[in-house]
């Protein structure tokens, strides 16, 4: 798989071609000054009911589709483009936009997926999801284990200042969102997406072989920013 990936991320190099060099004059213009870390990045539920949206809420969305229990996922968002991503967000270039899936718990067995969304989702309410999906994804368990357990979720949620309380942990605890988990769910499978992760630039899918540019730090920011958010197809 990561052979297949590092062909996709040459393909999207010969793609930007020398255009690469010009890219600082067609970037993204920034509404405002630079959000000083993610956890000054506004988030918020849209009103789909299923989508969270961090950053400024003028800048051109970038939209990802993930699986917490996705190990594909926790290669983008630990080691892969993700802090690209991040970056582009905190200079409000772009804003992000997450639609969780948990289709992984019927394939794999369990329901940490759907327990992780859950938890998000009121992460989402105390204004910590940015903080608290970083926290996940960097100690994801393996996912045939299905270690989202309510234990889990609720150590992580304990790394994140502010983020603990009878309100966040009771709807941990009783899946508060349940709804919410399913509704996302049917969201991410209408939208046509093949997997996890998948990203959508400006309402435009990023094309299946140009997804190396998820996973190679440095390419993600020269294809939004050449393509002006619209990949060719």
């Amino acid at each position: 798989m990561r052979a297949a990936r590092a062909v996709s991320a040459l393909a999207a190099v010969v793609l930007l071609g020398l255009s690469v060099t010009a890219c600082g004059s067609r970037a993204t213009g920034a509404a405002g000054p630079m959000y000083a870390s993610r956890d000054d990045l506004p988030e918020r539920l849209a009103p789909d009911g299923t989508t969270i949206v961090v950053g400024d809420a003028k800048a051109m969305p970038v939209r990802l589709y993930e699986d917490m229990r996705c190990p594909v996922c926790e290669e983008f968002e630990v080691r892969g483009a993700s802090s690209d991503l991040l970056e582009m967000t905190l200079r409000r270039q772009v804003r992000t936009e997450y639609v969780l899936a948990s289709f992984l718990d019927d394939r794999a067995g369990g329901s940490g997926s759907k327990k992780a969304a859950n938890a998000l989702r009121a992460a989402l309410e105390e204004g910590k999801f940015v903080e608290y999906h970083a926290r996940l994804f960097e100690n994801q368990p393996e996912e045939a284990i299905d270690g989202y357990t309510d234990a889990f979720l609720l150590d992580m949620a304990s790394l994140v200042d502010g983020l603990r309380g009878p309100a966040f942990d009771s709807a941990v605890r009783e899946m508060k969102y349940a709804d919410f988990v399913a509704a996302s769910e049917r969201a991410f499978d209408e939208s046509g997406a093949p997997g996890t992760p998948t990203m959508d630039i400006n309402g435009r899918r990023l094309p299946e072989w140009q997804t190396g540019v998820l996973f190679e730090k440095g390419l993600l920011p020269l294809y939004i920013r050449d393509r002006n958010g619209e990949p060719a197809g």
